[in-house]
């Protein structure tokens, strides 16, 4: 019965590190689409189209808290500001993702270390004790940023999701279908 215990969660446990990887890839792929469609896709796609200055942004949260906030036919400036926050997260997910593979000489990073802060050495005495102590370190390390980064993205999916059902009630326009057809309608008032 251990056995068959042990077995299976190796297998589940290889299945997941698997699956997981295959997500990161995965992720990766579409930020690089997403970062070329925002240079050269359609109007209302490309970054430029929804870089607003920092007074745009508050006047647009004001007037968004008081329940009357202006349309858009792009991406509002709250909207535009998401886009930015969750392609940096999602980013820094996969980048620190990566490097925690990496640090268990997995990926495409296991021959790279890359070290956000260099470590300080006294002498030259090292042991191989010590610099596995240091190699378990860098792997928590880099396991510690990804968890961080991935739970960021996850709160700032959440916010953004709300800001969608909040802006679609308020300007009695359905954006997720806009967001998936590209296709946003032109409220009878504008």
């Amino acid at each position: 019965m251990s056995f068959l215990n042990s077995l299976c969660t190796s297998i589940a446990y290889t299945l997941i590190r698997i699956s997981i990887w295959g997500l990161g890839n995965i992720i990766i792929g579409l930020l690089l689409f997403r970062v070329i469609w925002g240079f050269i896709g359609s109007r209302h796609a490309r970054f430029s189209d929804f870089i607003y200055p920092r007074h745009v942004i508050i006047e647009y949260t004001q007037s968004l808290l008081k329940g009357n906030p202006k349309h858009y036919y792009g991406h509002n400036p709250l909207g535009g500001l998401m886009v930015f926050a969750l392609l940096g997260a999602l980013a820094l997910t996969t980048l620190s993702g990566l490097q925690a593979y990496g640090a268990e000489g997995k990926g495409p990073f296991a021959s790279i270390e890359l070290q956000v802060v260099a470590t300080a050495m006294a002498d030259d005495d090292h042991d191989d004790d010590k610099k596995g102590k240091d190699e378990e370190e860098g792997d928590e390390f880099w396991e510690a940023i990804h968890e961080f980064f991935s739970t960021l993205t996850l709160i700032l999916v959440l916010l953004h999701i709300s800001g969608v059902i909040i802006s679609s009630k308020l300007h009695k326009e359905n954006l997720a279908k806009a967001m998936v057809s590209g296709q946003k309608q032109v409220p009878p008032d504008d």
